[in-house]
C-alpha cells in the first residue's frame, strides 16, 4: 500500500486516489461511528460521513509513507478534524443553549459548594426552577455547546498518534516541558474523576474512549438504546467537565 501512495505523491493520478478513497471508506465510517454519539438525534450519520470523506481526501492529499506511521492512523485523526471543523462551521448551536449550559455550569457549581457533594438531578431541578425532564435534556445538549472540549482531550490522551509525535519533531518550542507537564497532572486528574462517576458511566467512558467502540456497538454491550447510551456519555461528560474546571481551562481545551 506504502507503494501506491508513494505513486499518488509522485503522479496525482485521479484514479489513484479515487481507489484509495474507496480503499479507506470503512476508516471514515468507523470515526463518524464513534463521534454519532455525540451528536445523536441531532446529526445525521449521512453527514458525518459526507464531512469524514474531505478529511480522508486531505489524509490522502497529505500522506507521506516514508514517515513511518500507519495511514490509518494519520487519517483518523484528519478524519476527526474534517468533522469537527464542518459542525463548527455550521454554528447550528442555538445562543440560548449556550446561555442555559452556563446556568446549568453555575447551578451546578453553586449546589455542589453548598453541599459538599455532586448534587443530584432532583436538587439542579429545583436550582434551575425546572423540571428533571428539563434536566436531563440540558445535561444532553450541554455537549452540543462545547462538544470538543474534554472530549478532545480523552480523545488526545488515548489516541496521542505517531502522527501527532512526527509532525512535533518539526515544531518543539520551549514551553512544551511546561505544557506536556500540564497535560501529566490533567491526566492524573482525570483519572480520579473517571474513578468517581456511577459504574455504568464508566463502562461507556472505558468502552467508547479506550475500546474505541462505537455508539452501537456500546448499545449492544450495555443491551440498551443507542440514545440511551449518548445520555450516559452526555451525563459523564458534563460531569467530567465539571469536576475538571480549572485544570481543563488552563490546558486551552
Amino acid at each position: 500500500m506504502n507503494r501506491q501512495f508513494e505513486t499518488y505523491n509522485k503522479t496525482r493520478d485521479p484514479a489513484i486516489r479515487e481507489k484509495l478513497i474507496i480503499e479507506y471508506l470503512p476508516v471514515v465510517k468507523i470515526t463518524a461511528g464513534r463521534l454519532a454519539v455525540r451528536f445523536y438525534g441531532h446529526v445525521e450519520m449521512d453527514d458525518l460521513v459526507s464531512y469524514g470523506i474531505f478529511g480522508l481526501i486531505d489524509a490522502i492529499d497529505k500522506f507521506d509513507p516514508n514517515k513511518g506511521v500507519k495511514f490509518e492512523t494519520y487519517a483518523s485523526l484528519r478524519i476527526r478534524g474534517a468533522i469537527i471543523d464542518n459542525i463548527r462551521r455550521l454554528d447550528w448551536v442555538p445562543r440560548t443553549l449556550r446561555q442555559e449550559n452556563k446556568k446549568l455550569e453555575r447551578a451546578y457549581t453553586e449546589l455542589e459548594n453548598q453541599l459538599g457533594r455532586e448534587p443530584k438531578e432532583e436538587e439542579l431541578a429545583v436550582k434551575l426552577e425546572i423540571t428533571v425532564k428539563e434536566v436531563r435534556e440540558l445535561i444532553g445538549k450541554s455537549q452540543l455547546a462545547a462538544f470538543v472540549s474534554l472530549d478532545e482531550y480523552m480523545e488526545q490522551s488515548h489516541e496521542h498518534s505517531a502522527a501527532v509525535s512526527a509532525d512535533r519533531k518539526t515544531s518543539r518550542d520551549g514551553n512544551e516541558p511546561e505544557t506536556e507537564l500540564l497535560r501529566g497532572e490533567t491526566k492524573d486528574m482525570l483519572i480520579q474523576a473517571i474513578e468517581r462517576l456511577t459504574e455504568k458511566e464508566r463502562i461507556v467512558v472505558t468502552l467508547y474512549y479506550y475500546e474505541e467502540m462505537t455508539l452501537k456497538e456500546i448499545s449492544k454491550v450495555l443491551s440498551v438504546t443507542e440514545s440511551r447510551v449518548s445520555q450516559i456519555h452526555s451525563k459523564a461528560m458534563f460531569k467530567l467537565k465539571m469536576r475538571l474546571g480549572k485544570y481543563f481551562s488552563a490546558a486551552g481545551w
